[in-house]
């Protein structure tokens, strides 16, 4: 998001991302904060529309083995 906002000028919230792809804003906060969320390919299409990169520079494959559970995850 930083990115895009310095290449705009302009401030990129989740409230701007949610508006102009159609993704929840709820699901857009969940991405953001939470480590190894699941979603799904056509959200990470819309968010590589928008943000104008690859699905590498969003998204990062984690082995099931290696995924944070609720009983190990520390906060």
């Amino acid at each position: 998001m930083a990115d895009k906002s310095f290449k705009s000028g302009q401030r990129v919230t989740l409230e701007s991302v949610a508006e102009a792809t159609g993704i929840h804003r709820a699901t857009l906060s969940k991405i953001a904060s939470q480590r190894a969320y699941n979603t799904t390919t056509d959200v990470l299409e819309k968010l590589c529309r928008f943000f104008e990169c690859s699905w590498s520079e969003i998204a990062e494959y984690v082995p099931d083995d290696l995924v944070p559970t609720a009983s190990n995850e520390q906060h």
